[in-house]
């Protein structure tokens, strides 16, 4: 039997989504029209979860983290979704730019940037990403050159999360041209270090409070032992990262998915027409009940890839993708149906709908488009790596 079931959630984790929802009505929800209107960074929700815990949840307890396995953060990162996806992307990407070194950081990496994000002491965000390297990843043009005991990195990165926010940044770069994908190394870099500055922050449809710019790496030193892991093992930690935190991704679009339910489903049992509440006609019933059978479709799914996540099955590509392009797909048809269901006042600013099927778009594209999850589904189901439990 596994340890992580598919269809229950034990004590412990419905403690964790109470906990987490409880803060986020709180001190998240209040504040996400305003984020969202000014495109300002969520700076009340950083704080609230930053004293509760929930920062970056899955940092392992031998570094100070709560050593939350990956169904509890996909919880937590649902629940804030639920609320504010830009809030959201604090956990999930302290998550992505920092489980490259939990993969294949030397003791000493993991002490120090694992524990330094536990204790707060800065975001972490992850640079893969590069103006001619978006879905053609291994497409690297940043490079790193040794430089005595040290390293020098030039490059840009673009679409980063967080840029600018996080103090610590995975940057993947190219220390070998000549062997292709396998002369990829990760490294990490401090917003400190001398040569690193950032872009304009871009002017997005979604997403608003949380930044993604470009980071610019002008002669960056930085020691040896900032190297993640084995030289030229960078995109084999890159591709591994993306296979758990692409689950995060899918916990997103499931939670913006409740919320835009959740929020019409009050709406449509208190708006009258034509005498009666529009929940009473048998048309509005048919768009809610579809809208409720999808969303639990995908968190069924997306709990099932965190459960492989944790155990790290050798089927949770396949999962990770397919709970990504699912729940993702489905958020933006039920933020779509949202919408719909508050008629024009769904399409105002007035109403959180419309910034919540503004959110959910951003869900099909990052951490590999859907059309990309596609041809990963497509290569594991080929090569016969699916499980039917």
């Amino acid at each position: 039997m596994s340890e992580y079931p598919m269809f229950a959630l034990s004590d412990e984790q419905q403690e964790i989504r109470k906990a987490i929802r409880d803060i986020c009505d709180a001190k998240i929800a209040p504040y996400a029209a305003a984020v969202d209107e000014e495109a300002r960074f969520p700076q009340e929700a950083w704080d609230a979860l930053l004293s509760t815990g929930f920062f970056a949840p899955h940092v392992p307890e031998a570094y100070g983290g709560a050593g939350a396995d990956a169904l509890a953060t996909v919880i937590v990162i649902e629940e804030v979704a639920r609320a504010d996806v830009s809030a959201s992307l604090i956990p999930a990407v302290n998550k992505l730019g920092s489980l490259p070194v939990q993969i294949g950081g030397s003791e000493e990496l993991k002490a120090k940037y694992l524990g330094a994000l536990a204790r707060g002491e800065g975001g972490f965000s992850y640079c893969l990403s590069e103006p001619d390297a978006g879905s053609d990843a291994a497409n690297q043009k940043t490079r790193a050159v040794r430089d005595g005991d040290g390293w020098v990195l030039n490059g840009v990165k673009r679409w980063i999360t967080n840029a600018g926010q996080s103090e610590f940044y995975t940057v993947l770069a190219m220390t070998d041209p000549t062997k292709k994908s396998k002369g990829i190394s990760a490294f990490v870099v401090e917003k400190s270090d001398e040569g690193v500055s950032f872009g304009a922050p871009e002017k997005k449809l979604g997403i608003k409070g949380s930044p993604t710019r470009e980071v610019y790496l002008d002669n960056v030193r930085i020691p040896g032992d900032r190297i993640i892991g084995e030289e030229g093992k960078g995109f084999e930690y890159a591709m591994k990262t993306l296979d758990h935190t692409r689950i995060t991704i899918a916990a997103q679009a499931v939670g913006v998915a409740q919320g835009a339910l959740d929020y019409a489903l009050g709406y449509v049992q208190e708006r009258m027409q034509f005498g009666k509440r529009i929940s009473e006609f048998q048309g509005i019933e048919f768009m809610l009940a579809d809208m409720g059978m999808k969303i639990e479709a995908a968190r069924q799914l997306t709990y099932a890839a965190a459960g492989r996540s944790e155990r790290g099955d050798k089927d949770l590509t396949f999962f990770g993708a397919a709970a990504k392009c699912f729940a993702s797909d489905v958020a933006m048809q039920v933020t779509t149906d949202a919408v719909q269901l508050l008629g024009g006042y769904g399409f105002t600013r007035d109403y959180p709908v419309e910034r919540m099927m503004r959110d959910a778009k951003i869900t099909q594209i990052y951490e590999g488009t859907n059309q990309v999850q596609r041809i990963v589904m497509g290569r594991q189901l080929l090569a016969g790596i699916q499980s039917t439990l």
